[in-house]
């Protein structure tokens, strides 16, 4: 497989820094301590799967108070003090119609409702931009397969992000360790602690109100590749393409993790997406195909 040298993803830094340096978009996808329920929906996906999900949980809601009264109502109603002599019959033809009828009428709403979303993630419409990721113990790699280049992904503060020649503060950084010196370098970045482990060095970046289709596969073992606004995930397996998409509606800055257990370093395997106007996306991408250009690459061959 492909791998870019280390001037490369020195390079893949810089083409970063455009569209990080002007006015960031808002932080919406990550996640916030303390908090419940899901983050804002991004997508039509998402909205729809949260939609579904809170209908769900009133079904769910209404079948357990039914049963918690029907128990109550049989302790209250049979027990022994109340009812001496207990009933002597064996089955009622009635009840137990009316319980297997009852449960296949809920399931089937649940289905009609559920299904439609199913749909929406399988098939994958016509993207008008096209990004082939690969999942890489422990960082992700990304193709624009539409414009020729490509580049590394790794976690804010992990050893490949640390360059003690063009920033000799990075001797005093200590890799997946969040202290006052990775947080100047979060700052640098344009984060702040809260972002530590979900910020990556390069960054995902995408126009809004545009269909984005990403095929996905794994370079060594199964990844998961998932923002969890965007309502999608999609497992990155050796050896497969998987596909998926979005249309995100919103700009702003969006973070997802490798939802697969895939070794050692899973925890430090964030994803970032940048999501902007369509005028700052053709701008980043003249500057990125810029960077790139003439750029050597390495190759890994398997040995004979």
């Amino acid at each position: 497989m492909q791998t870019t040298s280390k001037f490369v993803s020195l390079s893949a830094v810089l083409t970063a820094l455009p569209a990080s340096a002007q006015d960031r978009p808002e932080i919406i996808g990550q996640p916030i301590d303390g908090k419940l329920g899901f983050q804002p929906a991004a997508t039509d996906l998402a909205k729809g799967l949260q939609d579904l999900d809170l209908g769900v949980l009133v079904v769910v809601t209404l079948i357990t108070l039914f049963v918690t009264g029907l128990l109550i109502y049989a302790i209250v109603k049979f027990n022994q003090k109340t009812n001496p002599i207990p009933a002597n019959f064996t089955h009622n033809t009635k009840v137990e119609v009316a319980w297997t009828i009852v449960p296949i009428i809920i399931l089937l709403g649940i289905v009609v409702f559920s299904l439609p979303e199913l749909f929406k993630q399988q098939e994958i419409p016509e993207g008008d931009v096209n990004i082939k990721v690969t999942g890489n113990q422990w960082y992700w790699s990304y193709e624009y397969v539409d414009h020729g280049f490509e580049f590394d992904s790794n976690l804010l503060g992990s050893p490949a992000t640390l360059d003690e020649d063009a920033r000799p503060e990075d001797a005093n950084i200590r890799p997946y360790v969040l202290d006052a010196h990775m947080e100047v370098k979060l700052a640098e970045a344009g984060y702040d602690r809260n972002q530590w482990l979900l910020a990556t060095d390069t960054v995902v970046v995408v126009p809004v109100d545009k269909t984005i289709v990403m095929t996905i596969t794994g370079a060594d073992v199964i990844h998961s590749w998932t923002i969890p606004a965007f309502g999608v995930k999609q497992d990155a397996v050796p050896g497969r393409l998987a596909q998926l998409w979005f249309k995100p509606n919103k700009e702003g800055i969006y973070f997802g993790q490798c939802s697969e257990l895939c070794g050692k370093d899973h925890a430090y395997m964030p994803i970032t997406v940048k999501v902007v106007s369509e005028k700052a996306y053709e701008k980043w991408l003249q500057v990125t195909k810029e960077e790139f250009a003439g750029v050597p690459q390495s190759f890994t061959v398997a040995a004979k």
